[in-house]
């Protein structure tokens, strides 16, 4: 049977871009991801914050009439508890009690499909989960060890259990290890493919999922569900312009994201980290857009990544569920913008235009040079096309000039692999000189 819960947002009275009644619709949803069914929910004001139980004596109270009543199994409490809190609320309330933090693990222990993912969740698990093991939990308090006629009591269940977590967290930090030298690995063998890599973040249920799905024709997990993506999936798109690029779909951002867990996905995140564009997708139609902006703002700047760097673009997803008026203001306010695009990618609606933005950022990046091949050098001819944007060609004889916009690396690589001279390329300068790459200048006769 389907367990019932009550969800509690306890209203600190801090001023914030998210309203109180925002963050209960919130817990509710995150509830309801993990298939509980919400019996009640409501807003609990806290004037000053209880370190034994942190809501009011008088709210504890109210509560435990309310939790009989409506037979609840489980209270939600979208906070972060202490183990004394927690502790103390389920004796008083005689029914589990988890907080904001437990229920987020909860989905994504759920969620999880690979093994990375399963790694990382439960490394934050198991790190949350040490900090509850506390001496008063009476299943906790019998002894264990020797025989009982000699030598000490040995070691509690408590002393065991932490032990055994921290033993575990230590082989699963190990794991993980290699799994981030797994991925720079991949990462280093795209660089030298390679191809420009491009990932999508934001609040989580902002339609990132969705959208690497239009773009990619990929059937990723999409759902109008919290956390509905956990896993990294990458796929390769092709721009309107012919450049091949990699997609990546990452975990949704959310407010208040246990610190555990963000250290947890470093490995993951790692892809945002080292990606040449971001895609920013929003919620256009949420009520709590801003907010939410500022959140994914706030997780992207303790990555490192300031939107002021310029590779960071936002997509205002869900046009389809605006009004006219609503429509009509974020449609003009893309039009002034050069680093923002309105779509829908449930419809289909603008998802060109997203296309089309990463390719104007990505051959703004592109410097324009002029390369003298041989025509029967074939390849490297099929490389420019593929890593570049071929402006021009001229064929003269044996030998063809190629006007091409292409990134700095690119050009780099180009010559090291395939030799050949090049004009108009200042770009090159001291890299090329190190690597004792000599590059001819067509101006000067090559």
């Amino acid at each position: 049977m389907t367990e019932r819960a009550l969800v509690l947002h306890p209203d600190l009275l801090r001023p914030g871009l998210r309203a109180p009644a925002a963050r209960l619709d919130e817990a509710v949803g995150l509830t309801a991801a993990i298939d509980l069914e919400v019996a009640a929910s409501e807003v609990v004001a806290v004037k000053r914050p209880r370190p034994n139980t942190l809501i009011g004596g008088g709210a504890v109270e109210r509560l435990t009439e309310e939790i009989r009543l409506l037979e609840v199994d489980v209270v939600v409490v979208d906070a972060a508890l202490t183990p004394v809190q927690q502790r103390n609320l389920e004796r008083a309330w005689n029914c589990k009690v988890i907080d904001r933090t437990g229920l987020i693990l909860e989905i994504f222990g759920e969620r999880a499909r690979t093994n990375e993912g399963k790694l990382q969740v439960e490394l934050a698990a198991l790190t949350y989960q040490r900090s509850r093991l506390v001496r008063s939990w009476t299943h906790l308090e019998r002894q264990r060890g020797g025989f009982g006629f000699m030598g000490g009591p040995g070691e509690s269940q408590l002393e065991i259990d932490r032990r055994l977590i921290t033993d575990r967290i230590t082989r699963l930090k190990k794991e993980l290890d290699q799994v981030q030298r797994t991925r720079s690995l991949h990462r280093g063998a795209r660089q030298r493919v390679p191809y420009p890599v491009v990932a999508l973040v934001g609040y989580t249920n902002a339609g990132k999922s969705t959208l690497f799905n239009r773009l990619t024709e990929a059937k990723v997990l999409a759902r109008d569900q919290l956390f509905a993506t956990l896993d990294p999936t990458m796929r390769r798109v092709t721009l309107p312009s012919g450049q091949v690029i990699i997609l990546s779909d990452t975990v949704g951002f959310i407010s208040d994201l246990p610190t555990d867990l963000v250290a947890a996905f470093r490995a993951t995140l790692e892809e945002v980290i080292e990606a040449d564009v971001i895609l920013h997708v929003r919620d256009a139609a949420h009520s709590d857009s801003l907010a939410q902006q500022a959140d994914v703002q706030e997780v992207l700047a303790d990555l490192g990544i300031s939107e002021a760097a310029g590779h960071v673009l936002e997509v205002l997803n869900k046009a389809d569920l605006l009004d006219d008026a609503g429509r009509a203001h974020l449609a003009q306010r893309t039009a002034d913008s050069p680093d923002s695009v309105l779509c829908s990618a449930l419809t289909g609606e603008g998802c060109e235009d997203v296309l089309a933005l990463i390719g104007r950022r990505l051959s703004a990046r592109r410097r324009e040079a002029t390369v003298a091949l041989r025509l029967a050098e074939g390849a490297a001819l099929a490389w420019l096309y593929d890593h570049g944007e071929v402006l021009a060609r001229r064929d003269e004889g044996l030998t063809t000039e190629v006007d091409v916009k292409i990134a700095q690396q690119d050009l780099e690589r180009f010559l090291k692999k395939f030799g050949g001279s090049v004009e108009n390329a200042e770009v090159l300068a001291a890299s090329l000189a190190e690597s004792g790459v000599l590059v001819g200048n067509l101006a000067s006769g090559g």
